[in-house]
This record gives C-alpha cells, sequence and structure tokens, in this order.
C-alpha cells in the first residue's frame, strides 16, 4: 500500500502548494487536441510576453522594437522576430533581465553551463519550482511511477565529495518521497556493489539517472551476474540515450529506459511516453522551438532547441538558445497525446572519467570546479591518460588566470582522480564543435 501519496499530498495543499491544482490542469491538457494546444500556447506566451514587456527592462525595449507589444496589445505574428537570447546575452544583461518585482516572488538562484561550457547565474522563482516538480510528477506517473512510491535518485553530489554528507533536509525530503539518493560521482566496482545492495533492499520502482551512470551499473551487473531487483522503469538523462545505449541499460537492469530532457534554465523539456517514441514536450511549461542557424523552424533534420518558459515570471526566458541540437518528431503519437516531440536530442554529454586503479569516477566534478571564473569564457575538460586530464580554455578577452584559480581548480581535479593525476591547462583561441553541432564539456580518450 503506498501510504505516503496521501500524506505527501495533504501536506502539499496543506502548505499552500499550488503542485495538486497544477497537476489537475496538467491532467486536463494531457490529451488536448492540436486546436486547444494551439489556444493554450498563445495565451500563455500572451502572458509571459506582456509581463516581460512591463517589468523586464531588456524586453521592454526587445519587444517594443520588434514590434511583438504595443501598450498592452500582443502581436503574436512577430513572435519569430523576437532575437534569441543566449547565455552571453544574459550575462552581458545581468539585472536588466530580472522583473521588477522579482524580490516578491520567492526568488532563488540557479547556474548552470549547458552543453556550451560558458555557466551562467539565473533566477527562478517558487512559481517556477512548483510547475517544474509538477511536470516531472506528471510524467513518472506517466512511465508508471506513483508519487510516494520507492525510487532512486542516481546523481552527482559534489557536496558528498567535499562535506560528505547529505543535510537534515535532504534526509527528510527523500524520506517522504520514498527515493534513495545514490552519488554516482565515484562508481567504482566497491561502489556500485553497494548500490546494488541498496536496490535490493529498497526495491525501487524507479531510477532517475545520468544516462552514463544507468549504462555502467547495466553493465557490470551483465558482467558479475549478480542478484539484483530491477525497478519498473529507468527515466535516463544527462547524456544522448542511442538505441544501443538504452538496449544495454534494458538488458543488465531488466526493465523498460526513457529518455529525458531538460536543463536547469529551463526546467524539464520533453520525455517519452510508454511508446518510447519521440520526447513529449510539454505545451503547459514551455514552448520549444527548433530552428535552423538562420533562426527558421525546422520540419526535418537537426536544428537548435529554442526554449520561451510561461512560468519563470522573475527572470523570463523568451526565445532562450539552450546550446544543444535536436531533431523535431511532429505533434502525432500512437498514445493518443498531440504534443509536439522531439525526435532525437543530442544535447550535452558528461560522462565518467577512469582513475589509474581502473575505477570510474564521473567528470561532472571537474565541471563544477571550472564553473564561474571570471577568466574562463569554454572549457573542455579531456582525459588523455589514465593518470592525466588536460584542460582546455578560451580566455576572456582581458582576463589571465590567477594562480589561486589554477591550484583550486588541479586540487579539486586530484581530489576526484588521485593526488598522482597530472593536470596541465592549454589556452586556446576556439573549442570547436562535435559534427552534430554541440559542444563537449567532457572527454574520454582512454579505453
Amino acid at each position: 500500500m503506498n501510504w505516503r501519496r496521501p500524506i505527501i499530498k495533504y501536506l502539499l495543499s496543506a502548505s499552500g502548494s499550488r503542485i495538486p491544482k497544477i497537476l489537475k490542469e496538467i491532467g486536463s491538457l494531457e490529451f488536448a487536441g492540436a486546436d486547444e494546444i494551439r489556444s493554450l500556447t498563445e495565451r500563455k506566451l500572451t502572458t509571459i510576453l506582456l509581463h516581460a514587456y512591463t517589468n523586464v527592462p531588456y524586453y521592454r525595449r526587445i519587444l517594443r522594437d520588434c514590434h511583438v507589444v504595443s501598450g498592452n496589445e500582443v502581436k503574436l505574428e512577430n513572435f519569430s522576430k523576437i532575437p534569441l537570447l543566449t547565455k552571453e546575452i544574459i550575462t552581458e544583461q545581468g539585472q536588466n533581465l530580472l522583473s521588477q518585482d522579482y524580490k516578491s516572488r520567492k526568488p532563488y538562484e540557479n547556474t548552470s553551463g549547458g552543453s556550451t561550457g560558458e555557466p551562467v547565474r539565473f533566477i527562478q522563482d517558487a512559481e517556477y519550482d512548483q510547475w517544474n516538480i509538477a511536470t516531472k510528477i506528471y510524467f513518472n506517473a506517466v512511465l508508471g511511477k506513483e508519487l510516494g512510491q520507492a525510487e532512486m535518485k542516481l546523481w552527482g553530489s559534489d557536496r558528498d565529495i567535499i562535506e560528505g554528507n547529505l543535510t537534515v533536509k535532504d534526509r527528510m525530503i527523500n524520506y517522504l518521497y520514498n527515493r534513495k539518493f545514490f552519488n554516482s560521482y565515484r562508481f567504482d566496482d566497491d561502489h556500485i556493489r553497494q548500490l546494488v545492495a541498496l536496490n535490493n533492499r529498497h526495491k525501487p520502482v524507479a531510477y532517475w539517472s545520468y544516462m552514463e551512470s544507468a549504462f555502467e551499473l547495466a553493465n557490470f551487473l551483465l558482467r558479475t551476474r549478480l542478484d539484483f531487483y530491477p525497478p519498473k522503469i529507468v527515466i535516463s538523462t544527462i547524456g544522448p540515450l542511442t538505441d544501443e545505449v538504452k538496449e544495454r541499460i534494458e538488458t543488465g537492469m531488466r526493465c523498460k529506459v526513457y529518455n529525458q530532457y531538460g536543463s536547469r534554465e529551463v526546467g524539464a523539456v520533453a520525455c517519452q511516453c510508454k511508446e518510447q517514441g519521440g520526447l513529449h514536450t510539454f505545451p503547459w511549461w514551455n514552448h520549444v522551438e527548433i530552428l535552423n542557424d538562420k533562426g527558421q523552424a525546422v520540419d526535418q533534420g537537426e536544428g537548435n532547441v529554442v526554449v520561451t518558459t510561461f512560468h519563470n515570471f522573475s527572470m523570463p526566458l523568451i526565445r532562450y538558445d539552450i546550446g544543444d541540437v535536436a531533431v523535431p518528431g511532429g505533434h502525432q503519437c500512437a498514445c493518443g497525446r498531440n504534443t509536439f516531440q522531439l525526435k532525437k536530442v543530442m544535447g550535452r554529454t558528461l560522462g565518467y572519467f577512469r582513475k589509474s586503479d581502473r575505477s570510474l569516477v564521473h567528470s561532472h566534478f571537474i565541471v563544477q570546479a571550472l564553473f564561474f571564473r571570471d577568466w574562463i569564457k569554454k572549457f573542455q575538460a579531456i582525459q588523455d591518460a589514465l593518470d592525466h586530464v588536460l584542460i582546455r580554455v578560451e580566455l576572456r578577452s582581458g582576463y589571465e588566470p590567477p594562480k589561486e584559480d589554477i591550484d583550486d581548480i588541479v586540487t579539486k581535479i586530484k581530489m576526484l582522480m588521485g593526488q598522482s593525476c597530472g593536470v596541465d591547462f592549454d589556452f586556446v583561441e576556439s573549442i570547436s564543435r562535435t559534427e552534430s553541432g554541440k559542444y563537449l564539456y567532457t572527454i574520454c580518450e582512454v579505453k
């Protein structure tokens, strides 16, 4: 019996959270027809554009110059004329992107580097957080995992590496949601055995996991043939889920694997349904466009992912270029939903590095060590030998790397990789994209 579900819903309602009401709204829209979805999108775009025009200095100028807003009238036929928002613009504009009333909206700061290796700070708020949580609860339920059922979060935590423990608040939330958290930054055989033992005690219905972490767990299970209680589903994120990788995870973990795509800046963007085809976007939450390099909508083939947030009124992101590449997948799905789909996402890639003892550690910890250094424009961490990591850096104009920053980065890399690991820096004019048009944070050249 899932006794946690009614308790969670009661506590959410008693605390004044809008999540229960949001879930009802999402449920009413789940199988909406094309006309209803179009009407919903137009209504939500109109609301956020009017708010941005009235309250956000940057957008007041942009929306006026593009003839998108005049007085209190929104002309959506000019929406495509709005210039794309980039990480560089966010960094340059700073406070000009904040709504004048953001302090009254329970704001908090979040950070991301996206696929480009260009970290950025942004503000989100209570309304954004509740819609994001509700959307995640929704697609978990679509895939068969109800609120309060046992789950495992196979994730990376630099706090666990540096400080050693989750906070009391983290532990209380994890208990209430019946969630076990396992740090996948260090992922050698001993740690995976601990994970398997935890899995068999907890008996999770679902895993929420880095793609690479689920893949390594599946490989370990196939290699060792250890007894493993299979979950019902794995939701794979942060990394492209190829057919080969999906098949390997499903074989090793003996369950279905579903691809999910999102980012810290805009939250959940899309997720597969049980048909395991394209990834459904969420028209109540974000407006997603796939554009070519000329800013034109792409019907077939690859394009750039551009997202407009509907529910971050503290810092609206309108036509935000995430830096990822995806293939559009139309609107038709055998599941009966008519939402716009992404056929394939060639997003960010964050994988494992291999230590000198051949054990695995997740490279995201190194990426975090490189975030928000004023002198770094873009970066890429490359493991070119078991005992060596090369940090490739594009310097910002007019900056030189401070020795204390270099020493701090080296210290943190050695903390993860071992004290014998050598670290060198290569300062370059530019960091190239892959053939698919994305940047790679990290590259492991060790077989």
